[in-house]
């Protein structure tokens, strides 16, 4: 919703459908959209819709890149690939909402994540304004997109990582990375930035 109230604002034009209807939405276009926005977790399936020469990205980098430091996120998805079974990851939500079944954080990418690094990782989550002050015992923290924080408080916590030499990247990072598209989702930010 933020999303698109900041382009209604800037007089852009948006088109909003679901992963079903993308492909004829796609068509019914004369030009082709200057960017797609979709949900991280639909990364697999609308990457393969959207053509190369459209820019793609999803509702959690484009927050990554307006409440923190992008760059320091996309650092952070990296260092997945020097993750190993047993070691410790914290999940940092900025809501306290109330988890669901499948829920993003608890559940989807601890599964992603442990099939990506081919074993069980050791998670620990926390929500709202909790945050450990001892950071030392995790390999990587990831963030949800904090749209109930504002840039200084999602700044603050990449600072306090990056002071425990602890990497942290995002929700929608993690999981372009894990999904091998990051540089197509994540570049066009960095260059506009």
């Amino acid at each position: 919703v933020q999303t698109i109230r900041d382009l209604l604002d800037h007089q852009a034009m948006s088109l909003v459908t679901t992963e079903k209807e993308l492909p004829m939405a796609l068509k019914s276009l004369k030009n082709p959209p200057d960017l797609v926005v979709t949900d991280s977790q639909a990364f697999a399936e609308v990457s393969k819709m959207v053509p190369e020469n459209v820019a793609l990205t999803s509702f959690s980098i484009l927050f990554a890149r307006y409440k923190g430091d992008l760059q320091k996120f996309v650092e952070g998805a990296e260092q997945i690939k020097n993750l190993k079974p047993g070691d410790r990851v914290l999940v940092a939500e900025s809501c306290s909402h109330h988890p669901i079944e499948d829920d993003i954080g608890r559940i989807k990418i601890p599964l992603w994540l442990n099939q990506f690094v081919g074993g069980p990782i050791h998670y620990d989550t926390i929500q709202g304004h909790d945050f450990p002050s001892d950071l030392s015992v995790y390999k990587l923290v990831i963030h949800c997109g904090a749209c109930m924080f504002n840039p200084k408080q999602m700044v603050n916590r990449q600072c306090w990582c990056e002071a425990a030499g602890v990497p942290m990247t995002n929700y929608g990072v993690l999981i372009a990375e894990i999904n091998g598209i990051l540089e197509r989702v994540a570049l066009p930010l960095l260059k506009s930035a």
